[in-house]
């Protein structure tokens, strides 16, 4: 990994990152067709019988800048908070989304209000083995901060070699512990490491003792709140600086039909000494404020209502949410098409796989496309993308006069709260 110049951060030069970019399919990488598998599949997978003996680690080595070496317990909760308020407390931020929160879609949403970001999930394993991995699925550059990565991973040595090799281009290395997929219960990482709580200690303490930038995690609540909070006084213990709690439980994967726990987040905030941030039900900005207010958290996630609308942290709502609203609320002089060409715009300066692209598109236009399913189908027709076409059906639907707005809410609320 070479150090950063002038304003872009990739991994290997752009050059061959957009040769390799170009060449892709836009419906398929060059990665093997059993990618599921070896998103699966790890080597060093730990057995149920090994895990009390990782709490022991045997290596002592601690770096003398690193978030805990040589730090008591009250001690690391100071540099904790130092290097929040460093970081300028922020308090909306674009939530890790796999194949979604690539750099394209972060300064986007950054365009927009958001204030930090996380990368998509990475596998740990593959990302420290494969190399075109690594190229084509982190990049980033000198605007894309404060930035979380984070990893899926269930092996600390593992982690703590793909965390150095990010550590210089990020703020947070971030363990994920609440995908709750089929893919991460076969690969035994995410939610699944909730069955596994020694191990977890283990990865947390290995790489909280051992990077210069702090560990951060993200879980799921437990169906029981005392377990929630005694998972979360774990991970604290065991290094974590930072924690974002998703306030549902592993089985509530529909995010529409379960609402998420807000006071099992507030719960988990009142336990804890470091910063603590949330996620679940975050709509508009006045669920912002009101989740703030609620659980009294130093900042929200939002990810599936990003992907429809990258304005939300701008004040701007889709028209779903300004039911009960109407005469508050105006045209915002914006519409998806117009986030979709900034979008576009910066994908060409930073490229990404076509499949992320793709994504977005159906997520920005999905309403556009039930006026003129027509356009659609051509769209999806499209063996391989190209820009060109991208911006000429933007064009098309323009032509048609399609016109879906979002809106801007004129009351205090579309302000930030100042809680915090």
């Amino acid at each position: 990994m070479r150090s950063p110049s002038n304003s872009h951060l990739h991994l290997k030069s752009i050059l061959s990152l957009r040769k390799s970019f170009m060449a892709s399919s836009c419906a398929q990488t060059d990665f093997p067709q059993d990618l599921d598998d070896l998103l699966c599949s790890d080597p060093h997978t730990q057995r149920q019988d090994e895990c009390s003996s990782l709490t022991k680690s045997n290596d002592s080595t601690l770096l003398l800048g690193s978030p805990s070496g040589y730090l008591n317990g009250e001690s690391r909760i100071e540099r904790a908070w130092a290097h929040w308020s460093k970081l300028g407390r922020p308090k909306l931020i674009v939530a890790p989304m796999v194949d979604n929160s690539e750099l394209p879609f972060r300064l986007l949403c950054r365009k927009y209000g958001a204030e930090a970001a996380y990368t998509p999930m990475l596998h740990s394993r593959i990302f420290t083995e494969n190399e075109k991995y690594r190229n084509m699925e982190f990049t980033t550059c000198q605007e894309d901060r404060p930035l979380f990565v984070q990893f899926c991973a269930n092996d600390p040595d593992v982690l703590l070699e793909a965390a150095r090799r990010v550590e210089p281009y990020c703020d947070y290395v971030d363990l994920n512990l609440g995908c709750p997929q089929r893919i991460a219960r076969r690969g035994n990482y995410g939610a699944f490491l909730m069955d596994n709580l020694p191990l977890v200690k283990a990865i947390v303490e290995k790489v909280a003792s051992n990077l210069q930038v702090p560990v951060s995690c993200k879980i799921r609540v437990f169906p029981n709140l005392q377990d929630t909070i005694n998972y979360a006084r774990m991970l604290e213990d065991a290094g974590c600086s930072l924690l974002a709690v998703h306030g549902r439980t592993r089985d509530e994967k529909d995010g529409k039909k379960f609402r998420a726990n807000w006071s099992a987040i507030r719960a988990v905030k009142n336990a804890l000494r470091i910063p603590v941030l949330a996620n679940g039900n975050i709509r508009h900005m006045e669920d912002v404020n009101n989740c703030l207010q609620e659980t009294g958290v130093e900042g929200v996630l939002s990810a599936e209502t990003l992907l429809e609308n990258p304005a939300l942290f701008a004040g701007f709502r889709t028209a779903q949410w300004t039911a009960g609203c109407e005469e508050s609320s105006r045209d915002g002089n914006l519409d998806q098409a117009d986030l979709l060409v900034d979008y576009l715009k910066l994908c060409e300066k930073y490229p990404v796989p076509w499949r992320m692209i793709r994504s977005h598109v159906h997520k920005l236009l999905g309403d556009w496309f039930k006026i003129h399913p027509h356009i659609r189908e051509d769209f999806n027709a499209q063996s391989k993308l190209t820009f060109e076409f991208l911006y000429n059906m933007v064009e098309r639907l323009r032509e048609l006069q399609v016109k879906i707005p979002l809106y801007i809410k004129d009351s205090p609320a579309s302000a930030i709260s100042s809680i915090g």
